[in-house]
């Protein structure tokens, strides 16, 4: 070891240079971390693979410049440098950590070389040399050092952009290259973002941000309130929200956040960032927009357009920018765009309505007209409108499916590449030359239930991912029943830290679309070895409850480790035919003798029989105790095989889908109180917290205009007042109601229960104590983190080793925050693509001429120049203009009903609505039905949206209104069904797994597997509606 000194001038508090002086100690073996290695250097972890052409070594303004390519997985061999890290420190944390995750993630093949305590790669700064200069030599000599160190058996190729370091050191060394980067496109794009600046006018559009110290003492003191922007979806330009966390509780004012009107009070922050903002003074309140509005709305307000004063304030500063990739479209070409030399200066307009539009420079302007490109944002200065990016890569054109869906996605934050070769050399081989087996190891290790219980699953008709199966008996002369929910036991396939379970964790769910769904597992797993086919021995992860059979009181509870051979693998439309006593066609008892059937027939029926009267008792005693029964929108889209829609279904619910969801939620309710009470500090829960008050207004008020009162003051009030809010005329009054209370809902979440007070377990919903996700380890990770759970819960309890949890539990809030985060990701994806095959379905139908345009709906909120109105044939929900932007009011014309705009005025109170015109005055009132045309909107730059147009008053149909289950829904559900049997006797007829599947590991069949607990846990949060009085607008 070698001693030496490092100069380093740093920057005083007051802004003086200082001259510090630190020991440096320079070594001979630093680790290469190359598998090519024959000097036997100490490399642990990932290692730089042999079979590439080269090692790539970037210098250090490549990495601060160009690292999104770097993060290209398709780039091998990477060495980022210590010199080149210690440059992108100075660029900032967020930055830094950036490189950091990408050095660690084992899925990237990059390492990183301490170049600097290299005894021979170190270069001491010399005197007079500038720190670009020192640092590039730097890098040089550590690429010199790799190529000798690993004798010649890899070439080392370093990245620069400096010329002068090209021609300097490009003759030096045979085997260490110098590249010029160049990476088309994309370079040019961030090359000129990086140039070219926005200050040509020195004027500033908005006011500097204070410094971070000023925030902090401010916000300390009071005086500035923290949170994070959200730009209303409706009115972009005109309002945001401030949601202020904790303080949203303290303070009556901040109960509905901050308001931030108008773009300029927002100065410069953008939707997701956590900003801090200053109250305005009171008299500068306003109120939020009570109209609908279309698009982004206009940032001028008239007063009378607004509720009650809320708080409002304006931004003074970011503490932290929440900027991701964003898709936007080029604007037409006759709008007049600056130009330099070389490109052209474009503002392009983002996919997201709450985004700004994104000033750009590129040479492709006129190619990508029509198309979707992704885009970050680089910079946004003080003396500049809008901020400044650079593209990034280019979808497709706008409008194909393909290129929608990956708009979708990218819009989500959501990336799914197909598995790689080293994640799939991790998996076990199934194959008709090697067929799986269960090792007689792992066998004595677990409970045999293959011979002893009869094992069945209930599931979606088709589906592939079978993550439960069922069973229940009755013991010891039929005083007990025993009760089993078993699980797939994928942690025993997926080990922790290996490279599947990192892509796991990184994914945290499968994403299901409405064409398609992305498996957060390799197919190998997902569709074959961990899912509970019938037929065919699996591993499980079991709980079995004894319960008295009179009473069904718990007498004892059972976990462990299990095999299981499933004997039935049932849909829901079977069983619940099966319960109702119809005739139906079971496969597993084709072919055999008529006894034989009989008598296996009735032991599957009397099986769930049982299982339904147990459901049945467990939902009883959870509605004692306050649990919710709310409504989610639930549509599916039906494909043909050119993915042409051919119908929205919304699901039919079945009383089987009640018994299946119950035994889960029980599951569920018993693991989490063993992990928890092994683990009181580091068990991974799901908590449902309770709603705040003031977001039952709507529901409240709404329940009122039809003579229902609604107490809310906890989750059993609340049940009980919806079940008492039934319409025997209309039962889509009590559906509409359970909407709006699953809307006033906060979000369940994951979290550490040594993050929390046992009071906040709670799960507000599903009135339980405690519970945690269990039952689906194929597609959520949290399952598989309570799967590792349990299973050191079950060997404490055997005394086979201490009590040690898994994680710690900093390690669990850490990625319980994960999980949440791409949760609501997911689900906002799945709600994004419904909308998208919903207006696909309806966008080449002619409005005026195809029946199926013309529907039922019902009004569920009254604005001040409409109705919102939900149509429940398809499962939508839309507003419906009653006064357009040129002062003309919708006014029935004829004898024959039609209507059309006219001169008038709307006069609005809180629960109805009426119309006045020369042909006189309409009334609409909450929960009328009427008549709606159903067309689409295109943009050319945003998603298309559904518009509904008022074709009558009266309901569909001219007389009273429909029942849910109209003949021509039935008809439509038929053919549905119809094609669906005639496309899943096909797919019986084709290979196991498709050609898609077997190239990129991703399922292509559509899977909206157990999704009723996620429907329970769903809340589309909404701002509460300020009551007003009646108000005449002309």
């Amino acid at each position: 070891m070698i001693k030496t000194e490092k100069i380093i001038h740093l920057r005083s508090s007051r802004g003086r240079k200082v001259r510090v002086v630190r020991e440096h100690y320079l070594r001979e073996r630093v680790p290469c971390y190359s598998s090519l290695c024959l000097s036997d250097c100490v490399n642990d972890g990932k290692l730089l693979p042999g079979d590439v052409t080269h090692y790539m070594v970037p210098d250090a303004a490549v990495v601060l410049d160009f690292l999104e390519i770097l993060e290209f997985r398709e780039l091998q061999g990477i060495v980022f440098t210590q010199t080149a890290c210690q440059a992108v420190q100075g660029k900032g944390r967020r930055f830094y950590n950036r490189l950091r995750s990408l050095i660690k993630d084992p899925r990237h093949d990059c390492v990183l070389f301490a170049n600097e305590f290299q005894e021979y790669s170190y270069c001491p700064r010399e005197k007079g040399e500038s720190q670009e200069k020192w640092q590039t030599r730097c890098v040089y000599s550590a690429a010199v050092w790799y190529y000798n160190h690993l004798a010649g058996r890899m070439n080392v190729v370093m990245i620069t952009e400096d010329q002068d370091a090209v021609a300097r050191y490009g003759s030096l060394n045979s085997g260490v290259l110098q590249l010029l980067l160049n990476a088309h496109e994309l370079y040019a794009s961030i090359r000129q973002a990086l140039q070219e600046k926005e200050g040509e006018d020195s004027l500033k559009e908005y006011a500097d941000h204070l410094p971070a110290q000023v925030l902090e003492a401010g916000i300390k003191s009071g005086r500035y309130i923290q949170g994070t922007l959200n730009v209303s979806k409706h009115r972009a330009l005109s309002e945001a929200f401030v949601m202020t966390g904790e303080l949203s509780d303290k303070s009556t004012d901040l109960s509905s956040g901050v308001l931030v009107s108008g773009t300029k009070h927002r100065n410069r922050a953008v939707h997701g960032d956590t900003v801090v903002v200053e109250l305005l003074s009171k008299s500068e309140w306003k109120g939020k927009v009570m109209a609908l509005t279309e698009g982004q709305g206009d940032e001028k307000v008239g007063e009378e357009s607004q509720s009650n004063p809320i708080a409002t304030g304006r931004v003074v500063g970011i503490l932290q920018r929440n900027w991701r990739d964003y898709v936007v479209t080029f604007p037409t070409r006759d709008v007049t765009q600056s130009q330099t030399r070389n490109s052209q200066r474009v503002l392009v307009i983002p996919w997201d309505r709450r985004i700004p539009k994104i000033r750009i420079s590129t040479q492709q302007a006129d190619t990508l007209q029509d198309h979707r490109v992704v885009v970050r944002i680089d910079s946004w200065e003080s003396t500049s409108l809008y901020p400044n990016g650079h593209s990034v890569r280019v979808l497709g054109r706008a409008g194909e499916l393909e290129t929608e869906v990956q708009t979708i996605l990218i819009e989500n934050c959501i990336h799914v590449a197909p598995f790689s070769e080293a994640q799939l050399r991790e998996m076990p081989v199934n194959s008709s030359e090697m067929p799986w087996k269960v090792d007689p190891e792992e066998a004595e290790r677990r409970r045999d239930l293959r011979g002893t219980h009869l094992v069945f699953s209930i599931d979606p008709r088709g589906c592939e991912d079978v993550d439960d199966t069922l069973s229940v008996r009755r013991l010891k002369g039929g005083s007990l029943l025993e009760l089993g929910v078993h699980i797939a036991d994928v942690s025993h396939f997926v080990s922790e830290g290996s490279l599947t379970d990192l892509e796991a964790r990184a994914r945290a769910t499968t994403y299901y679309l409405a064409d398609r769904r992305y498996d957060m597992l390799p197919a190998i797993l997902s569709a074959d070895l961990c899912s509970l086919l019938g037929g065919v021995d699996r591993y499980a992860m079991s709980v079995l409850w004894e319960l008295n059979a009179e009473t069904l009181t718990v007498q004892s509870v059972w976990f462990g480790r299990t095999i299981i051979r499933s004997s039935y693998q049932l849909h829901y439309e079977l069983a619940q035919a099966l319960l109702n006593g119809e005739s139906a066609d079971v496969p597993e008892l084709d072919g055999l003798t008529v006894s034989d059937r009989d008598a296996r027939l009735a032991e599957l029926i009397e099986a769930l029989e049982m299982l339904t009267n147990v459901a049945r008792h467990l939902r009883v005693q959870r509605d004692r105790k306050g649990a919710l029964e709310l409504e989610g929108l639930e549509v599916r889209a039906q494909l043909d095989e050119d993915k042409n829609i051919t119908a929205l279904v919304p699901r039919q619910p079945l009383e089987v889908h009640e018994t299946v969801a119950e035994c889960m939620i029980y599951a569920n309710h018993w693991v989490a109180r063993k992990i928890q009470e092994t683990f009181p500090s580091q068990a991974l829960l799901r908590r449902h917290p309770p709603p705040r008050q003031e977001l039952f207004s709507q529901l409240t008020a709404t329940a009122a205009a039809k003579g229902f009162t609604m107490e809310t003051r906890s989750n059993k009030d609340l049940a009980e007042s919806l079940d008492r809010a039934v319409d025997p005329q209309d039962p889509l009054v009590n559906r509409l109601l359970r909407m709006m209370a699953t809307q006033a809902m906060s979000q369940a979440v994951y979290f550490s229960t040594g993050s929390q007070s046992q009071e906040q377990f709670y799960h507000y919903g599903l009135a339980l104590d405690r519970y945690t996700h269990f039952t689906s380890p194929i597609r959520r990770y949290a399952d598989i983190v309570v799967h590792r759970l349990l299973i050191a819960a079950v060997e404490a309890e055997k005394g086979e080793e201490l009590a040690k949890a898994p994680h710690t539990n900093k390690e669990l809030e850490e990625m319980a925050h994960h999980i949440n985060t791409k949760n609501q990701a997911a689900q906002r994806a799945q709600t994004l693509s419904t909308v998208l095959f919903q207006c696909l379905y309806f966008k080449d139908k002619d409005p005026d001429k195809d029946p199926r345009c013309v529907a039922d709906g019902i009004i569920y909120a009254i604005r001040d120049n409409g109705v919102l109105v939900f149509v429940p044939e398809y499962g939508l929900k839309a507003p419906v203009y009653l006064k357009n932007k040129e002062g003309q009011v919708m006014a029935a014309v004829g004898l024959d009903g039609g209507w059309e705009w006219q001169s008038g005025s709307v006069r609005r109170c809180q629960d109805q609505i009426s119309t006045t015109s020369s042909g006189g005055s309409t009334t609409f009132a909450l929960f009328d039905h009427v008549t709606v045309r159903v067309s689409v909107k295109s943009s050319p730059s945003h998603s298309d949206t559904l518009n509904l147009e008022l074709i009558s008053n009266k309901p569909h149909g001219g007389g009273a209104a429909p029942a849910m289950n109209t003949q021509g829904q039935r008809q439509l559900v038929q053919e549905v069904v119809r094609q669906a049997e005639e496309a899943q006797e096909k797919a019986a007829r084709q290979p196991r797994l498709s050609k898609e599947e077997r190239e990129f590991r991703q399922s292509k069949t559509p899977n909206l597997y157990s999704l009723l607990e996620e429907v329970r846990e769903l809340a589309l949060r909404e701002l509460p509606e300020v009551p007003v009085p009646c108000a005449s607008t002309a």
